[in-house]
């Protein structure tokens, strides 16, 4: 939307927010006054006035005088009106008018500050915004007031737009209050004041110094703080940047820095810097931008005893210490807790040293910059002065953030010739072109887009040119040329005229964008003031008398460590390794909960989580063990193994500390976000009391929660406060009288051990062991990880039944930051999912169509609406993930997986989303257009809504929202079956022949010639019990006129059985390779007739490779499939009929007497080799042998080695582990080893007959040969160990 229309109407009333970079004094006292009305007409000054009666001090508010108002004599922005008001005095507000009885008024303009009437300073509306809107018309006044005051004796306004039916005009009006100050100024030299602080000031709990600067160098000391010791802290300039630095006394190491603030210093214009120290922390502030320092804890007690001002003072020496530069500028309104100490040195005070040329006043050198702003910026000076000594020397200095640019063209008298100065890749480079082809090239400097000042100088004698950085010291070059080098006519700074028909001024490369100063032609000055007045020169678009640099990475805005940089009109944050992503890393990468990462398809291994998102905390890197139901989320700490501790002479107590390996928040937001939390807590112990002692009080005890934890004094499975362990709470501990095993105090090993559940006390921090110093006293103990599961924030969720209903919450609070992120199904077309007003501000998300999400938003520059659309219907009843991120750059929009969609914001608008009505979830304020269907995890800055809590108290909405398997059912792989949950799912594996989370981790076996696993369907006595069914008929169940065969094989045998299945009719059917490395599929359905054999054509099965064959029949219909090779279709002569089945073998099979002769010496040689997901029908006989052995009808002789030798059989789409994981994208094949093996692990522990949910580590100590406990590794590292044999 145009920017003036948008302006137009309603303008009178309008309150904007103007933050000026000078800083003010603000008191409770009204500073509202008229500045301006009472001025004679000499404090007015302006461009041109179109006549006497247009002059400018005719500008005043609501007067009549003159024409009604100044007009300048042409209407561009090169016009502009002055006011000085004679002094410098506090400004709060500006009103603008248009020139009375006219159609003259401006619709936008730049407003500038400035104490002497050059080096003018911008002001903008929230760090962005340089211009103004106006008026609408002659009559109305539109006043803004500035959220910050400006101190300033001159003001200047630049018109930028006016009405297009008339030309400029304009009456103007400023409110505010004097302004009183104490002024010091330094020389730069040997100046300083040094302020010896008496008894009765220092040891104060809070202290602050506050003061104002101003400078044209960028280094310097402004303060430094010392106290006893010659410990102290100064304050000192550096390339324009303030730093906080530590030292220790008058050695000559180097200062610490403790921090780095603000930047481009160095501008002479006054910066406002206060420091507060409060306890343990100091508080830095530069202008408008405070950082919290932590204080170093060699200042715990540390008093002030002197603060040098300048320079840095040692304490009872009268010679400063050595630093980079003393400070040159002038400093106002210093103060120490509300003491001023300038007027104490006009007062000539004792505590007073004033050192070298000191004054009480501000004497500022004139120092005119130009500003190159954008494309159509350039400078046109004449040549001629620099062609009459025959050479050319030319001087400047500038400064910009770009890394590219022209900064200086000319032509030379040769025909053709020309001369470019230029900037590439941040370096100085110089070329001479004629005819198409380089004549010279020099190139000197590096770095020269980094904001500073730096100096160029190019001079031409005698047959040699130079080039010059920074006089010398930033590098130079020069060469040697056989033409003449003068300019010819003009030089060009900047760039060239857009319309340049006598193309006297060409310029390939990009036009430069900074600032200039200092310009020497033939060594003379050029006065840029007379350039302004158009004497000299051309010019089109500059910015002359200001240097209107802006340092966008200061503050950074780039979030969460991203690195900021930037050129002249656009800043850039570098996002890698910082774990977020976005235009500012303001969204994290990864998922908050290991729940998360689950059902995002992902299975068990070490994942980043982060816990709130896009809030403070970092990602922490935890291990997600998704084998169970819950998703477990696993953190070590540096001890979690099985310690052995014996007594030591002296020693009393054993004291072992406990350290994580995530930080303190991040340990206890991933606490609080779980629904479970658990920790192992096991004590061994042989004549070692644990708690009850005779006194009443423990032995023993551990430590727990935040921070260092807080004294726990009962054990794991007792509850808190008991003091008691699990067997006491059970009442069966070893010895009645006391609560724990280990307190009958007996010569045999006891043990107690449990969980500790209680989510308060957990982590544990420490144990604190008291029984050991007898000699005959053993224990051990052992720290478990902690273990969570659940995330209340994932499943937190709501339904919205009507188009009326809604969930209101407070005011949401994004201003520069803002993302959203929930999920949501749906079988409606439409509706608003979440809305927040503002004034005129507002964000919203809705559903604008079945195929289409719209986020849409106002921050000040009229709406911006990004979109996504769906290629499939959205309101399909299933969970959608909608992600939507606003920040200071662009505004963005995720939708499930589909590509982000974005809308850049525009470059100099308004920042700040200011929003004051409750924030509405599901429906609208004016309750239409409201949401109908389910929304969950709902975060708004990684703060989660407890959507269930508002909803249970709001008519129209319930807590919950069920359903989950139409979205996730498609994880479950493999024949798996998804299960509702209350919160979530989980895939049913018992029908598969795999296993794992998603039913995706292949079951694997490595068998040797004499390994047999039997499977046996329903014994004859099993289906005739309580049946009345004849005894012919006592199959009936097992009579199949089909099957579904599939199994993973690599064998380097041949022949081999790999699979045979019998029947009480003596009919079978085995699947074998023969003596030619070729399947053959053996059906004997009919006992009085020959075996039937269906081969294969595809060959080389024995070649040690994985295979995999799935075999098909339906009555007398076969198909058999290898692998990718083509189906194959056979057709059996049989009735079709497999009737009562007895078992099913995989290896050798014993008692072969049934078997064909051939086929028996074939069974009795066993299988050597790997076999993997075997199924039959709905049968999974060696997923049933490896896991569960125990409650299915099978049987395994010989060894049975479970292996990953299937490996690559998985059909598990997710075998690579995510991008998130600890070490990138991990191979498929590591990762199933580590999937398989865990696998083994996961099914030892469950054989173990313990309430415990995790076996003790290593045992770090040399085992005794009486200590009875067994070491084993954690359940997430099991996949280190060996292959585990099973004989039976």
């Amino acid at each position: 939307m145009d920017f003036r229309s948008k302006r137009a109407a309603g303008i009178i009333a309008q309150v904007a927010l103007l933050l000026c970079s000078s800083y003010g004094t603000t008191g409770e006292e009204a500073c509202d006054s008229t500045l301006v009305s009472n001025l004679p007409p000499l404090s007015f000054r302006s461009s041109s006035q179109l006549s006497s009666s247009h002059a400018p001090g005719f500008a005043k508010l609501n007067r009549r005088d003159g024409a009604g108002g100044w007009s300048p004599l042409t209407s561009d922005r090169y016009q502009w009106l002055e006011v000085d008001l004679g002094e410098r005095t506090k400004i709060t507000a500006v009103a603008t008018q248009g020139r009375y009885g006219s159609s003259d008024w401006l619709t936008s303009y730049l407003l500038m500050f400035s104490d002497t009437g050059h080096n003018w300073k911008q002001c903008r509306q929230e760090d962005s915004i340089g211009s103004f809107p106006g008026n609408s018309n002659a009559d109305s006044v539109v006043q803004y007031k500035l959220q910050q005051p400006a101190i300033a004796r001159f003001l200047r306004l630049i018109p930028l737009d006016w009405n297009p039916s008339g030309r400029i005009g304009l009456r103007l009006e400023t409110y505010g209050c004097p302004y009183t100050s104490d002024v010091v100024s330094l020389d730069g030299g040997s100046s300083s004041l040094v302020y010896r602080l008496s008894p009765g000031l220092r040891g104060t709990s809070r202290e602050v110094v506050s003061l104002k600067f101003k400078t044209l160098r960028n280094s310097g000391t402004l303060l430094h703080a010392e106290g006893e010791g010659g410990l102290g802290l100064s304050l000192e300039l550096e390339r324009g940047n303030l730093l906080l630095l530590l030292r220790q006394g008058t050695s000559s190491s180097e200062p610490r820095r403790l921090a780095s603030l603000g930047s481009l210093l160095d501008d002479q214009h006054w910066h406002h810097l206060a420091v507060e120290r409060r306890s343990a922390h100091l508080n830095l502030t530069v202008d408008k931008h405070t950082e919290r320092i932590q204080i170093p804890a060699e200042f715990s007690g540390w008093d002030i005893e002197q603060l040098s001002v300048g320079t840095v003072q040692s304490h009872g020496s009268q010679k400063a210490v050595v630093s980079k530069r003393t400070f040159h500028g002038c400093l106002e309104n210093l103060q120490y807790n509300g003491l001023n100490l300038i007027e104490l040195a006009k007062n000539k005070d004792h505590q007073v040293t004033i050192m070298g040329n000191v004054t009480f006043s501000c004497a500022e050198s004139v120092s005119v910059a130009v500003t190159f702003p954008g494309s159509q910026s350039f400078l046109q000076l004449p040549g001629a002065a620099a062609s009459s000594s025959g050479g050319v020397s030319v001087g400047f200095q500038f400064r910009t953030w770009n890394k590219a640019g022209l900064l200086l063209t000319f032509d030379l008298p040769q025909e053709g010739g020309v001369v470019w100065l230029y900037l590439s890749e941040a370096r100085l480079r110089l070329q001479i072109h004629k005819a198409g082809r380089a004549l010279l090239e020099l190139s000197a400097g590096s770095a020269l887009n980094d904001g500073q000042w730096h100096s160029v100088g190019v001079n031409s004698r005698r047959g040699r040119l130079s080039i010059s950085v920074d006089k010398e010291e930033g590098g130079s070059a020069q060469g040697s040329h056989s033409f003449p080098v003068t300019v010819e006519s003009h030089l060009f700074f900047g760039g060239c005229p857009a319309e340049d028909e006598r193309l006297t001024c060409r310029n390939p490369f990009n036009v430069f964008q900074g600032c200039m100063r200092l310009l020497t032609l033939d060594n003379q000055t050029v006065d840029l003031i007379i350039v302004q007045q158009k004497q000299l020169g051309i010019f089109s678009n500059l910015q002359i008398d200001m240097c209107g640099i802006i340092d966008r990475c200061s503050p950074s805005r780039c979030e969460h460590g991203g690195r900021c940089s930037q050129s002249w009109t656009v800043f850039h944050c570098n996002c890698s390794e910082s774990g977020y992503s976005g235009a500012t890393c303001h969204s994290s990468v990864y998922e908050q909960s290991c729940e998360a990462y689950k059902h995002s398809g992902n299975t068990s291994g070490h994942f980043y989580i982060d816990v709130d998102g896009s809030g403070p905390i970092r990602p922490q890197l935890v291990y997600c063990n998704m084998t169970e139901e819950n998703m477990w989320m696993v953190i070590q700490h540096n001890n979690t193994e099985l310690t052995r501790v014996r007594p030591s002479p002296g020693v009393d107590q054993h004291s072992p500390h406990f350290d994580y390996s995530t930080e303190e928040e991040q340990l206890l937001a991933a606490i609080g976000q779980s629904e479970h939390c658990e920790q192992e807590l096991s004590y061994h112990c042989r004549k070692s009391r644990l708690l009850n002692t005779p006194e009443g009080s423990p032995f023993s005890w551990w430590l727990g929660g935040p921070g260092p934890g807080h004294v726990q004094t009962y054990w794991g499975g007792a509850q808190p406060g008991s003091q008691q362990c699990v067997c006491g709470l059970q009442g069966d501990c070893v010895d009645p009288q006391h609560y724990c095993n280990c307190d009958a105090d007996r010569i045999e090993w006891a043990e107690d051990s449990g969980l500790l559940t209680h989510t308060k006390s957990l982590p544990v921090r420490s144990l604190v062991l008291g029984d050991i110093q007898r000699a005959e006293s053993e224990a051990a103990y052992r720290v478990g990880p902690l273990r969570c599961y659940g995330d209340k924030n994932f499943w937190n969720a709501a339904f919205f039944d009507k188009e009326t209903s809604y969930l209101h919450f407070p005011t949401f609070h994004g201003e520069l930051s803002a993302d959203i992120s929930f999920l949501f199904k749906t079988t409606a077309s439409s509706g608003v999912f979440l809305e927040n007003l503002g004034i005129k501000d507002f964000i919203r998300i809705e559903l604008r169509s079945s195929t289409q999400v719209l986020f849409s938003f106002d921050v000040g520059n009229g709406p911006l609406e990004v979109r996504v659309e769906s290629s499939v219907p959205l309101n399909d009843n299933r969970w959608h993930r909608v992600r939507a991120e606003r920040n200071v750059k662009e505004a963005s929009l995720r939708l499930d997986g589909l590509p982000v969609a974005t809308q850049e914001a525009p470059a100099d608008g308004h920042l700040h989303l200011q929003l004051n009505s409750q924030l509405f979830i599901g429906g609208t304020a004016s309750r239409q257009k409201g949401f109908r269907g389910c929304i969950r995890s709902l975060q708004l800055n990684g703060v989660t809504l407890d959507l269930e809590e508002r909803a249970k108290i709001t008519p129209g909405v319930r807590a919950g929202c069920p359903g989950h398997c139409s979205s996730y059912g498609s994880l479950c792989q493999n024949q798996g079956r998804c299960v509702e949950g209350a919160n979530g799912f989980h895939c049913d594996c018992s029908l598969s022949a795999y296993t794992g989370v998603f039913c995706h981790t292949e079951v694997s076996a490595s068998f040797k010639s004499g390994t047999t696993v039997s499977y046996t369907f329903k014994e004859p006595y099993e289906l005739s019990r309580n049946s009345s069914a004849l005894p012919s008929s006592i199959y009936s169940d097992m009579t199949l006129r089909g099957e579904n065969v599939s199994l993973s094989f690599r064998t380097n045998q041949s022949p081999a059985l790999l699979l045979y299945v019998s029947s009480y009719y003596r009919e079978s059917l085995a699947l074998l390779i023969n003596k030619h490395d070729k399947l053959e599929v053996r059906y004997k359905l009919d006992s009085g007739r020959d075996t039937e054999v269906l081969r294969s054509r595809v060959k080389s099965l024995a070649d040690g490779q994985l295979h995999i064959v799935t075999i098909r029949r339906l009555t007398d219909s076969v198909s058999v499939q290898i692998d990718q090779n083509p189906r194959e279709d056979f057709n059996l002569t049989s009735n079709g009929e497999f009737n009562a089945i007895k078992s099913l073998v995989l290896g050798r099979v014993h008692g072969s007497d049934d078997l064909d002769p051939d086929l028996s010496r074939l069974a009795s040689l066993g299988f050597t080799g790997c076999l993997s997901v075997v199924h039959f029908n709905s049968i999974s006989p060696l997923k049933a042998a490896l896991l569960h052995p125990h409650t299915s009808p099978v049987v395994v002789t010989g060894p049975l080695v479970q292996s990953n030798c299937g490996a690559s059989a998985s059909a598990d789409p997710y075998a690579a582990e995510n991008t998130r994981h600890l070490s990138g994208v991990i191979a498929v094949v590591i990762f199933v080893i580590v999937t398989g093996l865990a696998i083994t692990g996961r099914f030892l522990y469950r054989r173990k007959e313990t309430y415990r949910n995790q076996e003790v580590k290593g045992v770090k100590q040399e085992d005794s040969q009486d200590f009875p406990f067994n070491n084993q590794t954690d359940s997430q590292n099991v996949s280190t160990g060996n292959p585990k044999e099973y004989f039976i």
